[in-house]
């Protein structure tokens, strides 16, 4: 018993009814819920992207607005995923124990990560999605390539649910969110390429902002956006993936220490 929650996944189709749980809770709020997941990064697009695109020249040989852009996709996608895994997730962890309601059904534990980590994937990418429609709206892509964001973003998604996950499941309240964001995700954006070439940092900094998923998750999407083609790209998505893997299998054993007695 003691190494219960160390057992390999065991995984269904099942999960697809915990994500279609969800997102039929969801669709009530829908318009409400987007909005205030675009708020934040658009008004980061739109304000520092006119603001000190006036101040700056171009950057990468493109215009700020157009460079912020590429950036606010990939920051939208872990600002949604982490908030959906984090305090939604630990709702319905912990507060109104639905995860324990499911599990009652013939729905295995693991199957409810799973669709958990499936639903933030799924909303962090319509929040992605949102900021690239308004960025091709504005006219700063008309690239073709531009829509193999959408895969990159579905990738980071992942990612980022499953460290959120992870994180939910250690959580004794919702304060101690505050210093998985302070502590990471607000550190992260600032060296991961999102508001300013990572070029720019100092070497030590760069090196650290080499290991971070949002990195890699930039580093693919800027290229595309722009029409050309990533380098190294199998190493920014196998990055991303042993991410997305690995904080999955992690948060399947702290969920299961947690909640299986």
């Amino acid at each position: 018993m003691a190494t219960a929650h160390l057992r390999p996944p065991d995984l269904s189709l099942r999960a697809l009814a915990v994500w279609r749980r969800n997102f039929d809770v969801w669709r009530k709020l829908a318009i409400p819920s987007l909005l205030g997941n675009l708020a934040d990064p658009l008004i980061y697009m739109l304000g520092l992207g006119y603001g000190l695109g006036q101040l700056l020249p171009e950057v990468d040989g493109t215009s700020y607005l157009a460079f912020l852009a590429t950036g606010t996709v990939c920051f939208s996608v872990m600002n949604s995923a982490s908030f959906e895994t984090l305090y939604s997730g630990f709702s319905r962890m912990h507060v109104q124990k639905t995860w324990e309601a499911i599990v009652n059904a013939p729905v295995s534990l693991d199957d409810v990560v799973l669709g958990e980590l499936l639903w933030a994937a799924a909303k962090s990418l319509l929040s992605g999605m949102a900021i690239l429609a308004v960025a091709w709206a504005l006219g700063l892509t008309g690239s073709a390539m531009a829509l193999w964001i959408i895969p990159v973003a579905a990738l980071t998604g992942l990612a980022f649910a499953a460290l959120g996950l992870a994180v939910t499941a250690v959580a004794p309240s919702f304060d101690f969110f505050l210093y998985y964001f302070t502590l990471f995700i607000t550190p992260m954006a600032l060296v991961s390429g999102v508001f300013f070439p990572a070029q720019q940092l100092p070497p030590m900094l760069q090196q650290l902002a080499g290991v971070l998923p949002l990195h890699h998750a930039v580093a693919l999407a800027r290229p595309l956006f722009f029409g050309q083609v990533p380098q190294a790209p199998l190493l920014h998505v196998a990055v991303l993936a042993a991410y997305a893997t690995a904080g999955f299998l992690l948060a399947l054993v702290l969920t299961r220490r947690r909640l299986m007695k």
